[in-house]
């Protein structure tokens, strides 16, 4: 059960991996010089996705792993997939439109807190 908790935790860092690839494409694309962190307006909102994933993930990693150990890893599985779709979802419409990002953004800190309270919780009533 594990198992899918790993593969969860590979495909979140396989995809802020990938965003990050997408930062240097849009960097060369546009000619923004490293370190530099501003340019055209589509390399900033493409560091902007990477640089929020990063700030999710932070939360979200833990939440997944706490989880895991102490309530339902499958569970905890399936809400980090959907996790995943929000960061895809996020990606496109901050890409699209910075202002359209709150759906993505939902699904992505909603299964964090989640994770975080049920793991919570299961702590809790295992310590009583």
């Amino acid at each position: 059960r594990m198992e899918a908790t790993v593969i969860v935790t590979f495909l979140v860092l396989a995809q802020y991996v990938l965003f990050g690839i997408q930062v240097g494409e849009m960097r060369v694309k546009h000619g923004v010089k490293g370190p530099a962190t501003t340019g055209h307006d589509e390399f900033e909102r493409m560091n902007r996705v990477h640089q929020n994933t990063m700030e999710q993930i932070v939360l979200f990693l833990p939440a997944l792993w706490i989880h895991a150990q102490y309530a339902n890893p499958l569970w905890g599985a399936a809400l980090g997939l959907v996790f995943i779709t929000g960061r895809f979802i996020y990606r496109a419409e901050y890409l699209k439109d910075p202002g359209s990002r709150s759906p993505g953004f939902s699904m992505s800190f909603v299964p964090s807190a989640v994770l975080l309270i049920w793991a919570l919780i299961a702590a809790v009533m295992k310590l009583l």
